[in-house]
């Protein structure tokens, strides 16, 4: 992120400097037109002022959705998800022992992904590779498990994407959830893909051999340490396993059902979006309070997450949403997409939304800050094409180099095999699928 910050604000200012150079003084009827450098200052403060109010406007809404998930997580909602997986990701995963911690943290992590509890997901993933690498006679060497369960990691299926929601709500957006059909629709293809793809692509890779059965854990030692004794106090910190699953008719039930909304929320996504966030209120509020928990204290807990996490971005907004203004005010955006828009608009890709689709895969934050850019753009908008289409880029795919840097990394893993191949290969599947859902629906 460091190059690409340091990058989009020398772009700017070389083709500001340049257009400065090159400037013609306005005659005196156009004599108050700022030159190209005093346009490129006024665009820097304008942007860090926009930054500011789009984080405080999202800290409401930030709140009420961390708020509402909390008290899903805390009535087991992430728990019932994560039994009705567990049949599929046996079969899926037949490397991988039913009972081993491995199993159980990749089911957590799937399904804390699902709520779109980001968040929550990555301790789950991180321990998840620390078990798979348990399993692995070659280490430094990704396993066949490993590359597969990242390639789904990358892509998985969301129901909820709570952020993106709550950032179109913050910019204005009349129908903020009306990126939950399209994002379904694009996260369904991508996971697809992924898992087809790994498993087609392990076959050109020579697969290390994965034990037979399960290694001695660091749960197991007498003492509770082994040689990685820094792992060791890292994974206690996390549940060890996920529940016994639901026997295969519910699994394979559940599966049908979501593919079931696939043409449900194509036909009637316009009359659905509406009733999704007062829906989606009500039903985990009752939910939590049919498993006895204390609604409103928990509620509170989540939203003073919810409150955190809002002010913690700021910076962030305010670096990437300064180097973008930079970027539009000084014409070097337009100079980039003007070529590029000849070829992707006919396909649904306008100019405009090239950034986002480009950035997403390499920073999470950076792709944050350009869909904020975008859909406060008054000549975009959050409800215009462009507007759900940056917003379905944004909850359908995942910082793909982000994930391979951390996951990996937490087990030293240097030979990555085909996990970037069917990563980048999901992520493109899951553009595809976003440009041809939303053009579907809000085209």
């Amino acid at each position: 992120m460091n190059v690409v910050f340091l990058v989009l604000v020398v772009t700017a200012f070389a083709v500001a400097a340049w257009r400065q150079l090159t400037y013609v003084p306005p005659t005196e009827v156009a004599a108050d037109v700022p030159s190209p450098m005093e346009s490129l200052g006024l665009g820097i403060i304008d942007s860090a002022e926009a930054s500011v109010t789009l984080a405080i406007g999202l800290v409401g809404v930030m709140a009420l959705f961390l708020g509402l998930m909390k008290v899903a997580e805390a009535g087991g909602l992430l728990t019932i998800i994560a039994r009705a997986l567990r049949p599929l990701l046996t079969r899926l995963f037949p490397d991988v022992p039913p009972e081993h911690p491995a199993m159980g943290a990749m089911i957590l992590n799937m399904s804390a992904n699902v709520l779109g509890l980001g968040n929550a997901a990555t301790p789950f993933g991180i321990r998840a590779m620390q078990q798979l690498d348990r399993l692995n006679p070659h280490k430094g060497t990704a396993t066949d498990a490993m590359v597969l369960f990242l390639a789904i990691n990358t892509s998985s299926v969301t129901l909820l994407p709570t952020g993106v929601i709550a950032l179109r709500a913050a910019a204005g957006s009349s129908d903020p959830a009306g990126i939950v059909p399209t994002t379904l629709l694009a996260t369904i293809c991508s996971t697809t893909v992924a898992i087809v793809m790994a498993k087609w692509l392990q076959r050109r890779w020579p697969s290390p051999a994965v034990a037979s059965r399960p290694e001695k854990t660091v749960d197991d030692s007498p003492l509770g340490a082994d040689s990685e004794a820094d792992d060791s106090r890292e994974l206690d910190a996390w549940p060890a396993e996920a529940p016994p699953g639901y026997p295969l008719w519910v699994s394979l039930t559940v599966l049908v059902g979501v593919a079931a909304l696939v043409p449900l929320t194509v036909a009637y996504g316009r009359a659905i979006s509406p009733w999704i966030i007062p829906g989606l209120m009500v039903v985990l509020l009752c939910f939590g309070a049919a498993r006895r928990v204390r609604v409103y204290e928990v509620f509170v807990e989540g939203a003073r997450d919810g409150f955190s996490v809002a002010l913690r971005i700021i910076p962030y907004l305010v670096a990437i949403l300064v180097a973008v203004g930079m970027l539009r005010e000084s014409g070097a955006l337009e100079l980039l997409i003007t070529p590029l828009s000849i070829l992707t608009a006919p396909l649904g890709l306008p100019g405009e939304a090239l950034p986002m689709a480009l950035l997403r895969p390499l920073s999470g934050s950076g792709a944050y800050g350009v869909l904020a850019s975008i859909i406060q753009d008054p000549a975009i908008g959050p409800d215009s094409y462009i507007g759900y289409l940056v917003s379905t880029f944004q909850g359908s795919t995942e910082t793909t180099f982000y994930v391979l840097a951390v996951y990996f990394g937490a087990v030293q893993v240097r030979r990555i095999r085909h996990a970037l191949a069917a990563a980048l290969t999901a992520d493109a599947a899951g553009i595809a699928a976003a440009v041809m859902i939303v053009s579907w629906l809000y085209g």
